[in-house]
């Protein structure tokens, strides 16, 4: 059942509880997250660990999120995000526990659990507490918010690992990356409502809930797939192309980060309240273009400046991702709201993750043929999008 729809210009309490835990423990998941790459170097990994790390990254994001989605129906938002945020502290305490770089494939196995499995039950959140005209500024809200640690954190995170190295460095920053996860928890318990009785009970039959995704959707999901290939293909190496290769420091790369997350920032709530006054599609576009051109310019970002450049490009393919999960939750069936969202996110990051285990063997072949296999894949998925998306 949805809730009356709050007066205008006040924020729902069950969306501003969700708004501070998405802020605590994406601060403490951001510390480390960026710099895994050169912490699995450190201790003797190589291109094959990394690119592991981030095909699991893909492969359990995509297995985690029906589960997350059939959890928020079944049990609620406050319990499921309770069992989410644990499992996260879990993982940040193995690779804390055991530093040799094999620790952090199996710490992933949790760590990554909390973004991914999480996400349809705050989706649910704001499709229940926000009528439907608003709920594209509310999906921003959300991604605003979440962009506050990931700017934040990869600049602390890289003064740690300047300050003392790779591998202390990592290892405090998810010391701290616990710290912020039981403070999610307590702040959680109190502030976030308990469902409604009348709360459905979710739906655990895949077959059912794609039956019932429309085709519109369908036609969303082969793009939005073509172009997370696009995204995928370099995304673990990007760090190793600017620090490892080119010379950027930690902290340099932190920064770069920090102007990537200001860049989405500056462009989310204008770009979502006209996006709830018209058409969806044109935003979706010009945030895949975004993706496609953003690894062909970090190809020739060599120095400092053009890296600038590079991730301002970057911050801008945020420009129409509020939009996009807008209109997933339009599109998702009734009743199965998270499940559905779950469902599109679990085919889709299923089949993305292929993408981020070959690029490390396209890295191996060399930086030049990951970054222009990447754009292909975009530009492929940008032409799909506009051909045959509808709303």
């Amino acid at each position: 059942m949805t809730s009356a729809a709050p007066p205008r210009g006040r924020i729902p309490a069950g969306l501003l509880s969700v708004l501070a835990m998405v802020v605590l423990l994406g601060m403490g998941e951001r510390l480390a997250e960026r710099f895994l790459p050169l912490y699995i170097m450190a201790l003797g990994g190589g291109a094959v660990a990394i690119g592991a790390l981030n095909g699991m990254d893909n492969l359990l994001s995509a297995l985690y999120s029906f589960p997350g989605g059939y959890l928020s129906d079944r049990l609620g938002h406050k319990r499921a995000l309770l069992i989410f945020n644990l499992i996260a502290i879990f993982g940040y305490l193995i690779v804390i526990v055991f530093p040799v770089w094999q620790a952090v494939l199996v710490g992933a196995v949790f760590f990554i659990s909390w973004s991914a499995i999480s996400l349809p039950a705050t989706m649910s959140v704001i499709a229940t507490v926000l009528p439907a005209r608003r709920q594209t500024v509310g999906v921003s809200m959300h991604s605003l918010v979440r962009r506050v640690p990931m700017a934040l954190g990869p600049l602390l995170g890289g003064l740690l690992i300047v300050r003392y190295g790779e591998v202390t460095g990592v290892r405090i920053a998810f010391t701290l990356a616990i710290l912020f996860g039981l403070l999610a928890l307590v702040f959680q318990q109190r502030m976030l409502d308990e469902p409604p009785a009348e709360t459905p009970r979710g739906q655990s039959n895949l077959r059912v809930v794609f039956a019932a995704l429309p085709p519109a959707l369908r036609r969303l999901l082969v793009s939005d797939i073509l172009v997370r290939f696009c995204e995928q293909i370099p995304y673990a190496f990007v760090v190793v192309w600017a620090v490892t290769i080119h010379g950027i420091t930690p902290a340099q790369f932190g920064v770069l980060t920090t102007i990537e997350m200001a860049t989405a920032v500056l462009v989310y709530l204008p770009v979502a309240a006209l996006a709830d006054r018209t058409t969806k599609k044109p935003f979706v576009l010009i945030t895949f273009g975004f993706f496609t051109v953003f690894p062909l310019i970090l190809l020739f970002s060599r120095t400092f400046g053009w890296l600038v450049v590079a991730f301002i490009v970057r911050g801008l393919k945020e420009f129409g991702e509020p939009a996009r999960k807008s209109l997933i939750m339009d599109l998702a069936p009734e009743g199965m709201k998270a499940s559905g969202f779950g469902l599109y996110y679990l085919m889709r990051d299923s089949v993305v993750s292929l993408a981020a285990f070959g690029g490390a063997f396209l890295w191996l072949a060399s930086p030049q043929v990951n970054f222009l296999t990447a754009f292909a894949f975009g530009l492929l998925g940008m032409v799909f999008f506009a051909v045959f998306a509808r709303e």
